[in-house]
């Protein structure tokens, strides 16, 4: 598993996404553990949290993993991220979905993430969705003075277009280590719309959520792809969401693919992404398919 210099930290190239974490029927401890255990296995160490996820409990639901099995902390990059305000959990009292990116929040944010994930530090806090309310200046200034306390080692974004990136980093000394986005083989806007162009010129490495196009890869829409992917598994021996994984990472831009799942067998196999060898035309093949025609 190659290693990718994310803001500083070294980070695996495929990413464990927890955002199911609260949906798996076994939320114990041991289980997340041994979720945990297959990932470092294959040299998966990066994990990718948010405050909402499992309706603001999955980061608590790692944390009793770690109190557990302290050791595992040392072994892994956590990622996480904040700002989404979401009328359920602890926020069911609020009328409306908003985002909130003011320091008193951010702090607040992170002060718990460090206790309900029972650790010291945030490896890589990302502000979750840009907020159409953002004051640039006291949003960079909190993330400034994050990392200089020592609660977070690095900052990002997550869903950020390049003008409300720009905008965030022309208030802050400490330099955005990545922008956390959409991207898949169904979802492949970003190679054309400057997003991905924006961020590789600079080299910064993008980190892609839903990178199976959540489920819709497997499903009628994603037929004609499919049949693609299952040809190109096929002749290297892996399944076909590995190849839809491999095709992101064999991009130049050092795109960290963000991967989701609560059965082991399947975090087990999340490295085959990296034994498939996509040649150009192999790649522009899936691109085709996805398409829906050929390229100009």
């Amino acid at each position: 598993m190659d290693r990718v210099n994310v803001g500083g930290i070294e980070m695996s190239q495929i990413v464990y996404g927890m955002w199911r974490l609260g949906d798996d029927d076994d939320t114990s401890p041991a289980h997340i553990q041994a979720k945990v255990e297959a990932c470092l296995e294959q040299g998966i160490t990066t994990m990718d949290q948010a405050d909402i996820y499992g309706g603001y409990i999955a980061e608590a639901l790692l944390g009793e993993c770690l109190k557990a099995a302290p050791q595992l902390r040392d072994q892994i990059e956590i990622v996480t991220k904040c700002d989404i305000v979401a009328p359920i959990g602890k926020h069911s009292d609020k009328r409306v979905k908003y985002y909130d990116t003011s320091a008193e929040y951010i702090s607040a944010c992170v002060d718990n993430s460090l206790k309900d994930m029972a650790i010291d530090v945030i490896d890589l806090l990302l502000i979750h969705r840009p907020d159409p309310l953002m004051d640039h200046a006291e949003t960079g200034a909190c993330l400034d003075k994050l990392v200089a306390s020592g609660k977070v080692r690095a900052v990002g974004v997550s869903n950020f277009r390049p003008w409300d990136w720009e905008l965030l980093q022309s208030a802050m000394e400490t330099p955005l280590a990545t922008n956390q986005i959409e991207m898949s083989v169904l979802h492949h806007a970003p190679f054309t719309n400057g997003d991905l162009a924006f961020h590789q010129r600079q080299n910064q490495p993008l980190m892609a959520w839903s990178p199976l196009a959540g489920g819709t890869l497997f499903g009628s829409e994603g037929a004609a792809v499919r049949a693609v992917l299952d040809r190109i598994g096929a002749e290297q021996g892996v399944g076909a969401d590995a190849v839809a994984v491999a095709w992101l990472l064999r991009h130049p831009a050092n795109i960290l693919p963000v991967m989701g799942t609560n059965n082991l067998n399947r975090i087990k196999g999340l490295s085959d992404a990296v034994k498939v060898d996509l040649s150009r035309v192999d790649w522009f093949e899936i691109y085709t398919a996805a398409l829906g025609h050929e390229v100009a």
